[in-house]
């Protein structure tokens, strides 16, 4: 499996592209800013998105998914309990003085225990609230996209809309923490790290 990590737009929020190896065929998690950045990549590595996945919905990471969307014209998907956020996200720019392209069509959403294929890996959906109502996670190979979830020895921040500390840390202990301890977790902002590593090292889960 090839993983590869942008970070895009002012709050350096981490994109990804995910691909089989050996294949063309393509997952793209959170392209939220700086499309032409994404596109370049795919273009470098003959990729085919097959489909777009949103983690959540807050403005660094949707800002502008109508653009690549209206270019790869791939289907999006994310949690239907953030739908708000998205309708919101002018609003949500506005808050930090940004602009944003339109928003985006959905084209379905994704639930808990979701599991879908790209070329031939697996992806499993897992339902992480805390962060927003319908933050997702994403695994495959050992692999864990977490969004703003979990970050190296820290915590996603709950003081936004749909914010909730004791829900997230649930999330995380019985979401996250019973996956294999070996897993590569891949944040929304910031390093790699390892559900091992967060088990021992993150101040707020130990």
């Amino acid at each position: 499996m090839r993983v590869f990590k942008i970070p895009v737009g002012p709050f350096e929020m981490n994109s990804y592209i995910l691909a089989p190896d050996s294949e063309s065929a393509a997952l793209l998690i959170d392209p939220g800013d700086e499309p032409e950045r994404i596109l370049q990549v795919l273009k470098e590595e003959t990729l085919t998105p097959a489909k777009i996945v949103c983690t959540h919905a807050h403005i660094d990471h949707i800002r502008y998914l109508s653009s690549i969307k209206e270019v790869l014209k791939v289907p999006l998907y994310l949690h239907e309990d953030d739908l708000p956020l998205l309708e919101g996200m002018k609003d949500q720019a506005l808050i930090f003085g940004l602009d944003s392209a339109p928003v985006p069509e959905v084209d379905g959403f994704l639930n808990d225990e979701d599991v879908f294929t790209i070329g031939n890996l697996q992806v499993k959906v897992l339902h992480t609230p805390g962060h927003s109502p319908g933050s997702l996670c994403f695994y495959a190979d050992g692999h864990l996209f977490a969004g703003d979830v979990l970050f190296k020895e820290s915590i996603g921040r709950t003081d936004l809309y749909g914010g909730n500390f004791e829900q997230l840390i649930h999330s995380i202990r019985q979401k996250l923490f019973t996956l294999p301890e070996t897993t590569v977790v891949h944040p929304g902002h910031g390093e790699d790290t390892t559900i091992a590593h967060e088990k021992t090292k993150n101040p707020f889960l130990r």
